[in-house]
């Protein structure tokens, strides 16, 4: 699908160039060129052809596979791509399970040992985006700018999560990705059994580590 995107791309660029240079005054070049160059931005914008960030998180029940919405929540997105290159999730849980709802991630290390991150960011929830199955979300405190690193995966449609007002108790739940592939290993993490670890609950009886994660450019 890529391929023919840039296909289209470039031969509407290259009549956009013929065109434009057909219709050029040789005493405008400087205008001509910052008016073509806006217009080649508008055709990539039109085709979509921006970069997209896939970042696979390799678990011991396998890959998923997450795409970040970069032009819908770029705070939240970067500060996780961002955790991503740093290595910081590797030897990260997912440490809540609740079957029906969500699995959470990104902020304990093996024991329930609590990970520190980086400062918090704004919540973008105010994004219109919903916490729809498959979707990647922000864990938060009650605060609702407290969010850091810990992550949860939808899974199921939890329009309870979903921002309603920018009030502490309507602000919801920022989404900023979904899983794109390694459904089966997000099913796998529902489906483990789970229960106390000290003042913790729903925690996988069994450890669900991160081991590794990747990232590229699609």
């Amino acid at each position: 699908m890529i391929k023919i995107l840039e296909t289209l791309k470039y031969g509407l660029i290259s009549i956009t160039l013929i065109l434009f240079i057909g219709c050029s005054d040789n005493n405008k070049k400087a205008s001509d060129q910052e008016t073509l160059e806006s217009r080649i931005e508008a055709i990539e914008s039109e085709l979509f052809l921006k970069e997209v960030k896939v970042i696979t998180f390799e678990t011991n029940l396998g890959p998923i596979e997450i795409e970040l919405f970069f032009e819908k929540a770029p705070i939240t997105a970067k500060n996780f791509q961002e955790y991503a290159e740093s290595g910081f999730f590797n030897g990260t849980l997912f440490h809540r399970v609740i079957p029906g709802f969500v699995i959470q991630g990104g902020g304990m290390t093996s024991g329930m040992q609590d990970k520190q991150g980086n400062p918090p960011i704004e919540n973008e929830a105010n994004n219109g985006l919903k916490n729809e199955k498959w979707t990647l979300s922000m864990a938060r405190t009650s605060d609702p700018h407290s969010a850091s690193s810990q992550f949860f995966i939808n899974l199921t449609n939890n329009t309870s999560l979903d921002h309603t007002s920018e009030t502490p108790q309507g602000w919801g739940y920022a989404v900023f990705g979904e899983v794109i592939g390694g459904f089966e290993t997000v099913e796998k993490i529902a489906a483990t059994e789970t229960g106390n670890a000290g003042f913790h609950q729903d925690v996988p009886l069994e450890e669900i580590s991160i081991l590794d994660t990747k990232i590229a450019t699609e």
